[in-house]
């Protein structure tokens, strides 16, 4: 579905990721580890249109989008949650919810699609009337992630899911997202610090360290590594 190859991007004359290659395949959830800095929020940049790699190949189902503008990368199926949640937060709940339908496709589909966030996260039904700057945060993430889901993705970038959240908000939305890649075929790319919570919700992941891909393999074999222990599980 995804393949990135020899990705390199940053800021200006300052380059943050070197020669960075993945892949993600359908139903697959892939993390993207590292610590803050790394360059984990720059590759989704580069992906997602955001920013425009110097040099490198994103092909999302056959279809270079390394040169696409975000709005066209969007349009071709692949929809971020943001690091910070980035709401509307003057605007309810429901506003917010609405938002997700950016196109004829997806507007068609609103109302079935706002019922199975509700399923998802009861509370967001409760909320619907409220500012969605007067929530919580685990609440507003629930409003960030359903809000991408009504999007109807088929790559869903989760990034820093985990980012000053309790840990059952966290569960919460992995185990969404690992029920969606299950059942309906989706794919997600988490970009995650919280290497322990990633690699338990993970099919594979890489690491990032200094904007290059240090390590790569199955969750199992990352979680197990000498080196991923030591920086970043602390044991």
């Amino acid at each position: 579905m995804l393949k990135v190859e020899g990705l390199n991007a940053g800021y200006g004359s300052v380059n943050i990721l070197w020669d960075i290659s993945f892949t993600l395949e359908d139903g697959e959830i892939v993390a993207v580890l590292g610590s803050n800095g790394a360059g984990k929020t720059t590759m989704v940049r580069a992906v997602t249109g955001m920013l425009k790699p110097s040099s490198g190949s994103v092909v999302f189902n056959g279809e270079e989008l390394a040169k696409k503008n975000s709005r066209v990368i969007l349009n071709k199926g692949i929809v971020q949650v943001p690091e910070g949640r980035q709401l509307f937060t003057d605007m309810t709940v429901l506003e917010n919810l609405q938002m997700g339908a950016f196109n004829k496709e997806t507007k068609a589909h609103f109302q079935e699609n706002l019922k199975k966030a509700y399923e998802w996260f009861p509370k967001l039904e409760e909320r619907a009337k409220q500012a969605a700057g007067t929530l919580s945060g685990g609440e507003q993430q629930m409003v960030a992630v359903a809000r991408a889901i009504i999007g109807e993705p088929r790559l869903l970038i989760l990034d820093e899911p985990s980012l000053g959240l309790a840990p059952n908000i966290v569960d919460d939305i992995l185990k969404v997202a690992s029920t969606l890649a299950r059942n309906d075929g989706l794919s997600v790319l988490l970009v995650e610090q919280d290497i322990t919570k990633a690699l338990a919700s993970a099919d594979r992941g890489y690491v990032i360290e200094n904007g290059h891909i240090a390590l790569e393999g199955t969750a199992k074999e990352l979680q197990a590594n000498e080196h991923v222990k030591k920086a970043y599980l602390g044991i």
